[in-house]
């Protein structure tokens, strides 16, 4: 009984009014979905009563839980739409630091799709990553699967393609064998390689609607092919994407990098703990890591298992996967 009375003693209750009636319920979400997102991820308890949102718990979440939703309250002001999703992004960006405003992140705008879908970063991360791209003409994006690293550098070279700041997209893929055998598959070698470059594929049909991206491939403005065939060009006024980049060797990666030309932008993706090279081929980007760091006018961007906008459970399995290397 002494131990309850102990555990009360430490509890905090805050209470919110929210007094337009629209903004709450966007707040709140259906079924109160949103409130039971904060109240799981935060270990908090949160009533509504009329216009009321009241908080109760441990004094630094319950205070991190208000910090929320005024943040997402000033969001929904600026006429940004609250999905699921963004209320556990900013419950990461604000628990890393509280004070942090996610009006800085979620408002800036990187490429309204054909969808009228707009793409802005979810992640204190992800905005370093597309700020970054647009300050330097080499960009190295470097973490786990689901952190956005090679849909935000698609969205930005389609946003630069229709500013008109470049001419044309160049987007690669290393070609090389995940634990599968794709060479008894029928057809030339681009055939061959044309499931290696469909992520690619996916992620433009995404921004652009189809009549339009296939038109564009069409014409060359947008150009998805394998790495090898990359040698011996230049690349002027492109924005270039290399995706996968742990699976290049070392004269790849020198090769990619030196076709940049005049007026041009290179982005490179990949993730250091999936390289699918023979063991006795080191990785281009890992050497890349270690060279090219203190070159001004490069800049490098790792991110982290915190940075995943997948599935909830993609950062958990992540987690899983990195202790039992470190095992």
């Amino acid at each position: 009984m002494a131990q309850a009375k102990q555990s009360e003693a430490f509890e905090a209750t805050k209470q919110l009014v929210i007094d337009d009636q629209q903004r709450l319920q966007q707040l709140i979400g259906e079924r109160n979905s949103h409130l039971k997102i904060i109240e799981e991820h935060l270990h908090i308890r949160v009533h509504l009563r009329g216009n009321r949102l009241a908080f109760s718990g441990d004094p630094a979440q319950v205070e991190l839980g208000l910090r929320l939703i005024e943040e997402l309250s000033s969001l929904l002001g600026r006429g940004y739409p609250l999905f699921p999703g963004d209320i556990l992004y900013a419950i990461q960006v604000l628990s890393d630091n509280s004070q942090r405003r996610l009006a800085d992140i979620f408002l800036d705008q990187v490429f309204i799709t054909s969808s009228k879908r707009i793409i802005t970063p979810k992640s204190v991360k992800q905005k370093e990553y597309i700020d970054a791209i647009r300050s330097h003409d080499i960009v190295f994006g470097i973490g786990p699967a689901g952190t956005g690293k090679t849909y935000l550098a698609m969205a930005m070279a389609v946003a630069a393609m229709a500013a008109e700041q470049v001419r044309r997209i160049v987007l690669v893929r290393p070609a090389v064998e995940a634990g599968e055998k794709l060479g008894f598959l029928p057809g030339d070698l681009a055939e061959k390689v044309n499931p290696y470059l469909r992520p690619l594929y996916d992620a433009l049909h995404d921004m652009m609607d189809y009549a339009r991206a296939s038109k564009l491939l069409q014409h060359g403005a947008i150009e998805v092919a394998p790495l090898a065939f990359m040698r011996g060009r230049t690349l002027n006024d492109a924005f270039a994407i290399l995706d996968e980049a742990q699976n290049t060797t070392s004269e790849q990666m020198k090769m990619f990098l030196t076709r940049l030309g005049m007026g041009s932008k290179a982005v490179i993706t990949g993730d250091v703990t999936q390289i699918d090279l023979p063991e006795n081929k080191p990785s281009g980007l890992v050497e890349s890591t270690a060279l090219l760091q203190d070159i001004t006018g490069i800049r490098f961007v790792f991110f982290s298992n915190k940075d995943v906008v997948r599935h909830r459970l993609v950062q958990d399995i992540i987690r899983a996967y990195e202790k039992a290397d470190n095992r």
